[in-house]
This record gives C-alpha cells, structure tokens and sequence, in this order.
C-alpha cells in the first residue's frame, strides 16, 4: 500500500502544500506536506492513531511508542476529557449514569440551563474553531451563515453564564483574540469539575461534607491533557459576609493542590485586580505570557 493512501484514505489526512503530493521526492517530504505547521500535540496525536488504528507489525512501533511514552511524562491530566458540561445559566442540571460501564450521563432535568460538549476532545485541545462548528450543528444554524456570526452567537450564549463583572473582564479580553483566529484554545466559562446532586446546605445537614468547587470559572484545553484552570476570588472564596474565613480559605487551597496534583494548571485572579483602568490590559499580559509558555 502506498504511503499517500494510507495518509489520505486510512488516516484521513489533508495535502497542505501548493504543489502535489506526486511531486513529494522523499517519504519524508510526503509525511510533512501533510503535516506542515502541525504543532507537536497534534503530531503526538497522529502518532497515537499509527499506533492504535493502523496495522503495524510491532517492531515497527518501538520507536514511535517511546517518543510518546516521552511526551506524556511531560506531565498534563490523565484519561480523556469526557462530558464537558460548561456555561450554566440556571439551576443546576439533574444528571443521571445512563451506562455506568461507560461513564456516559444523560442530564434529565433543567438541561436548557447549560451546554454540554458530546464530542470527543483531540489530542491538540479544543480550539475555538471547533467549538464553533459543534455550535452550529447543535443550533441547526445555516450553511450561508457566516463563522463570525456564528461565532457571535456563541459568545453571547457563554457571556450570560457569568456571573459577576470581575468574571466578564477576562472573558471579554479573551474574546478579543478571536479576532486574530478562531484555531486558538477556547476559553470555556462555568465549567462542571465535580457533580453533587444535593446542594450543600443538604450535605452539612446530613453530616457528609459537600464536594469542593463543583464550577471552575474558566477551562482552557491547551491539550487533551494539558488543561488550565483560571479562578476568579472575589470575597466569597475567602470570607463568610465581610468576616475572613480561614476555613473558606482553607477549602480553597486544599482544592488546588488536589488539582495540581491530577495535572491541571491553576492561576487565579484576585477581583480587586480587576477593577480599574488597567485591569484589561492586565488579563490580556497574563494570556500572552500563557500562550507563549503553551508554544
């Protein structure tokens, strides 16, 4: 079988180049006219499908399995991202195991009150692009409209999930990027990270202690398995009314160390830093110096 059809037909790749893959003069030239400008993410991504869908004796593999095998110590989340439940506007959804062998959820009640992301997240993260596109068919939006607008839509169906000013501040100056290019990581706002299906008044009651931070406000999938946690403090992170909680404080911390260590990145914003003149300015340094960091 020849290599382009293996790369076209099987894997399903797209030729990037200008001129044909005919005129390719090595395999070499082959493999990077269709992967040129791939960051290495998505070639880590290609390479775990060579080795899962594709058959190829095993001698083959040792190579390409260690390079992986090295990428993944580079630390990140373990397992893939799966129900993405994200942008809640309501009351909380009522989420039901349809299969408990799968770990598949079936949200039975208040469902309008939230988005849920069913498709699965590439090795490359979820960019914004994507996102789109799934909110278009999700939406039954037309063919001849316009990304933009569609985009546009979105953006206004995420910016009524938040819930405070200081929240909307880095929200607006992330969507600002967009501008640029939708094939960027999508900043995704009120994101569910643990579920509990009774409110913590009910959990203290019954004497069993309610989960931490069921929301996070912020989610970017860098990667399938770099994931960055952003949090926005304002007083209620840290204080019962305008009394200092040392137990607030405490469940606060307690909870990021529990998430740095699974392997997400967490980085918070105190609200006072986003009062002010210089506040958008502020949030759009710290995504510049995160996206280099990201490269």
């Amino acid at each position: 079988v020849k290599l382009e059809t293996i790369l076209e037909d099987e894997l399903a790749l797209e030729w990037q180049l200008d001129y044909p893959p005919v005129e390719a003069q090595t395999k070499r030239d082959l493999i990077q006219g269709y992967t040129s400008g791939w960051k290495v993410a998505k070639l880590a991504g290609l390479a775990r499908r060579v080795v899962t869908e594709l058959d190829v004796h095993d001698s083959y593999l040792v190579d390409l399995t260690e390079l992986l095998a090295t990428f993944d110590a580079g630390g990140g989340v373990e397992g893939p991202t799966k129900n993405l439940i994200f942008a809640a506007n309501g009351p909380k959804p009522e989420i039901r195991l349809r299969d408990a062998m799968n770990n598949d959820i079936e949200i039975v009640k208040n469902a309008e009150f939230c988005l849920v992301y069913d498709q699965p997240v590439p090795t490359e993260g979820l960019q914004f692009s994507r996102l789109v596109s799934w909110w278009r068919d999700t939406q039954c939006i037309a063919a001849d409209v316009g990304d933009r607008d569609v985009a546009l839509s979105l953006h206004d169906r995420l910016r009524a999930s938040l819930d405070s000013d200081v929240e909307r501040v880095v929200f607006d100056a992330y969507q600002a990027r967009y501008k640029e290019s939708f094939d960027i990581p999508a900043l995704v706002p009120q994101v569910y990270l643990h579920y509990d299906p009774y409110d913590r008044r009910t959990r203290r009651s019954s004497g069993v202690a309610p989960l931490s931070r069921q929301r996070m406000d912020f989610l970017l999938l860098f990667t399938d398995r770099r994931r960055v946690v952003i949090e926005v403090d304002g007083k209620q992170h840290y204080a019962d009314g305008d009394v200092a909680s040392p137990r607030l404080y405490a469940e606060m911390v307690s909870e990021d160390r529990r998430l740095r260590l699974a392997g997400y990145e967490v980085y918070r914003f105190g609200g006072w830093e986003l009062f002010g003149s210089g506040a958008t300015a502020r949030v759009e340094e710290f995504f510049d110096d995160l996206a280099a960091r990201m490269k």
